[in-house]
């Protein structure tokens, strides 16, 4: 049993894990893929409070976590299959266990997109998948597409290599972004600076639709596809049945960062914000701790961290 579990490892998750286990609250963390998130791809920062200089992206989350981990905070790299947050104990379900929480912070970022590879929506379910742990061994002894440019996408093709006889990696970009050792996947196939155009099939998928860099196009017959790119849409698709959101999929949340429903709350880029910074990110991740450490121990305010 936690006093509260962070999704989430950005600047704003971490940045409450710093609170939160500064101010004695046993925090774990979980962080699916902490080198895919906008941050973390970031290449030069040279205006974050208080860091002179230039930092990376990278750098900079790294120097969060390590504070974190300094006040005792736990992080855990898996994937969270679901969420449930109706009881005063809040339940999130892993590749890796079952983890209770007293409270949970949502700081999964941006990670929805807007625009879908056609055919992607009508096939969901029906081969198309957004996580390999959960639905890998569907796919024991076929072939699979794997479609992203992140760790997170490495990640569930290594996953997926435990089932499916072929991978067909589909990488738009010309490299992975943010992932310093790329490790040798058997059975996988690459196809970089190549972009998903159509995931066809008529009631389950049949394949999938690529266009190379240089304009010709070809069609991948494959029998499911993974889907690990990223977006702008709040990343509150584990939540979505639970917590009230906006028309958008933002959190609807208070001053407080916290949810209308009791122990639930947000920070960074899931809640509605004018700005996207990590500095904005980590300033909500701090209000949201202290919130939690309020709700936790039934205080009547805030009590901030001065020293």
């Amino acid at each position: 049993m936690y006093d509260v579990i962070i999704i989430g490892g950005g600047p704003a998750g971490s940045s409450a894990a710093i609170y939160t286990a500064r101010g004695n609250l046993k925090t774990l963390v979980i962080d699916k893929a902490p080198q895919s998130g906008a941050l973390a791809l970031t290449h030069k920062i040279a205006n974050y409070p208080g860091v002179e200089g230039e930092s990376t992206g990278k750098e900079l989350l790294e120097r969060f976590r390590r504070q974190a981990k300094s006040f005792g905070a736990e992080y855990l790299q898996t994937t969270i299959t679901a969420v449930d947050v109706e009881d005063d104990v809040k339940t999130v379900f892993t590749a890796d266990g079952v983890f209770e929480a007293k409270a949970i912070i949502v700081a999964t970022g941006s990670k929805g997109r807007n625009r879908m590879i056609a055919g992607e929506e009508r096939l969901l379910g029906k081969g198309v998948s957004t996580c390999a742990t959960c639905d890998g061994a569907f796919f024991e002894g076929k072939t699979v597409a794997v479609v992203g440019d992140s760790e997170e996408a490495l990640d569930e093709a290594a996953a997926l290599g435990k089932f499916a006889d072929r991978i067909v990696f589909i990488v738009p970009r010309a490299e992975l972004q943010g992932v310093d050792h790329v490790p040798e996947l058997p059975k996988t196939e690459w196809m970089l600076r190549t972009k998903p155009v159509e995931i066809v099939g008529d009631r389950n998928v049949q394949g999938v639709r690529v266009r190379r860099a240089d304009g010709t196009e070809q069609l991948v017959e494959v029998d499911g596809v993974f889907v690990f790119l990223s977006g702008s849409k709040p990343g509150t698709e584990l939540i979505r049945d639970q917590v009230p959101l906006d028309e958008e999929g933002f959190m609807v949340l208070d001053s407080l960062m916290q949810s209308p429903v009791p122990g639930v709350f947000g920070a960074g880029e899931v809640r509605r914000t004018p700005v996207k910074q990590a500095v904005v990110a980590a300033a909500d991740g701090a209000i949201a701790a202290m919130a939690v450490d309020k709700y936790i121990h039934k205080r009547a305010q805030v009590l901030p961290q001065y020293k």
